[in-house]
This record gives C-alpha cells, structure tokens and sequence, in this order.
C-alpha cells in the first residue's frame, strides 16, 4: 500500500473474488437542483465511518451522490477505525476547523505481547513478547502515566508531512521518519475490561492525539509490547455516534427527500 488513498484496493484484492462485503453499493439518485441547493447553502452531517473506507471514500461517496463538490470532514479516520466522521457540505465548509478543534472520544483494544510498525493492524505484528505476567494492577497503574499533558511522538507511519510528502510514503520508502514528541492532552483514559492479551478501552482527548501512539507507547511501558487492534469514535464535542447516520441511512435520507416531492 503506497497510499491511504488506494488502502480499499489493497483490502479487496485481499478478500478475494467472492467477498463483496465491503464493496459501495451502486445506488443512482436523481437529486435535483432544489436539493442540491440545500446542501451547497451548508449542512453538517454526522456518519458512521465503515471499516476500511477511508475518510475520503465517505466525503467522495456524499459529493457523488449530491453531485455537488464542496464536501470536507473534520478530522481524519484511519481505514482501520470506525465512528463519528462529521461532514460538512456547501458554505459549512467553513466551519470544518471548528469542529476538528474539539476534543474527540474513543473507544477500542490494545493487543499485548507485539508491536507493529504502524501501531495498528496495516502492517504485521512482529517482535513477539510474553505478556502473561502482566497483571490487572499494572496495567492500572500504567495507565495513570497517560492521563493529563503528555509528550506525544507520531506515528512514522501518519499523514504528517515534511517538504509535502507524507510521512507515512517516506516510511514506506524505508527513508528515515524523524518526528519530535508534541503536547497532547489526556482528559480521561479508562480500561474498560482486560482479556489477556486485549485490554479494552475509553479515551477523552485533545485534537491531534494519535490512539496508536498511546497504544505503541502504553506496550513500551508494559515491558510486552503493544499494538491497537480496533478503534471507534465515540464523540467529536458535544456530537455522539449516537446521533450518527451509516452510509445506508443518508442514502435513504436522500431517497425519502426526493420521494416526498410532488
């Protein structure tokens, strides 16, 4: 995978020829112009990001299916991640920097006893370590070093960029990726549950807070290693996955928008 943009690609070729489950449905839609009229003026909708789309296959999905090209979202979901992705549409583009300044809330697993060179499961684990000794109090413990105002170094693997490339293609060329730690804000971190060698949590966080880094680090910590094997937005402010529509569901919005026309 050279880019995040070509990662659905990748994850079908890897499904193989028999599993469609991932695949965008083909819907046609005849917006028309009083419609579109209303999303060029300015909407914000919430959206339940799926499993291995990327934030930009939701934005390009919404601008197809609007026909209109100012669509953006407030703030980046890994292919890998689930959840809260807020899109806005029209003259609510405006308010995008708005939204991102907000905290973000996150549910998921960390993965004991590995690491992987991306802090996630886009790449393989490697550099196994026994985790069985680690106990419930430590991991407890652990976790109060990453409550607060903490130093934060990005993933090598992320779309920050030097000289305008990302970093992530700079990794991927095998060229070195020097990051320096940045000061992120921790506001809650609990564990949830513990199922050796998943241990589940709930994070409250500043914006520009990497979960991947808090799991790479949180295994260095342990001494065993870690990686984050699943991740869910939860909330982005005071807006709630609950509040959220999937794919299906704004697609039916529309449908029913333009049903009820005469």
């Amino acid at each position: 995978m050279k880019t995040k943009g070509n990662y659905r690609n990748k994850h079908r070729a890897a499904l193989g020829p028999e599993d469609n489950s991932q695949r965008t449905p083909f819907v046609k839609l005849n917006i028309d112009e009083q419609t579109r009229a209303i999303f060029e003026e300015g909407k914000m909708l919430l959206i339940d990001k799926p499993l291995h789309w990327t934030s930009f296959d939701v934005v390009r999905k919404v601008g197809l299916l609007l026909k209109i090209r100012k669509v953006g979202h407030a703030g980046t979901l890994d292919p890998l991640a689930t959840g809260l992705l807020i899109l806005c549409t029209g003259k609510f583009t405006k308010k995008i920097n708005e939204y991102m300044a907000q905290e973000k809330e996150y549910t998921g697993s960390f993965t004991l006893g590995a690491v992987t060179p991306t802090y996630d499961l886009e790449s393989l684990p490697e550099n196994p370590k026994d985790y069985a000794e680690i106990s419930l109090e430590k991991i407890n413990e652990t976790v109060k070093k990453f409550r607060g105002e903490i130093d934060q170094v990005p993933p090598a693997y992320s779309a920050l960029k030097k000289k305008g490339v990302p970093m992530y293609e700079l990794a991927r060329r095998g060229e070195e990726v020097n990051l320096k730690p940045r000061k992120v804000n921790i506001q809650s971190f609990e564990i949830i549950s513990v199922e050796l060698p998943l241990v589940y949590f709930k994070i409250t966080c500043s914006t520009g807070t990497y979960i991947r880094s808090i799991a790479h680090d949180f295994g260095q910590e342990l001494g065993c290693g870690a990686y984050l094997s699943e991740l869910r937005r939860t909330a982005i402010g005071e807006m709630n996955i609950k509040d959220a529509m999937t794919m299906d569901g704004f697609i039916n919005m529309l449908a029913g928008m333009e049903s009820t026309k005469p």
